[in-house]
């Protein structure tokens, strides 16, 4: 049984620390990236697949319990709020923005 819980460990460890990586590539493609709609899409991105993948992993180590019922909620609720939102505030900077065309490549 040991076996197991250091099986169960690692799987969760590394769920942990892709979803820590993940989220400090998108802090580096924040603070690279010029545009404010690719800072968006990376921060979007970025805050969804690692918290989600930090989320998976403390589920994996809480076992089957309500904490991890309650983690599981948490995670749904956040897959589908955080790219809304996302998307909500680029359509604002598109509608607000006055020099969105000068500030966009268009590739014929």
């Amino acid at each position: 049984m040991e076996v197991l819980q250091w099986i169960r460990f690692i799987i969760a460890a590394l769920f942990i620390v892709c979803g820590l990586l993940a989220e400090i590539l998108a802090i580096i493609g924040v603070y690279r990236f010029k545009y404010v709609l690719n800072r968006m899409h990376c921060s979007a991105i970025g805050d969804t697949l690692g918290l989600d993948m930090v989320l998976v992993g403390i589920m994996i180590i809480a076992g089957f319990s309500y904490t991890s019922l309650k983690l599981l909620i948490v995670l749904i609720v956040f897959m589908f709020a955080s790219p809304v939102s996302a998307h909500l505030i680029s359509k604002m900077e598109i509608e607000t923005n006055e020099n969105f065309k000068d500030e966009c490549e268009v590739k014929k």
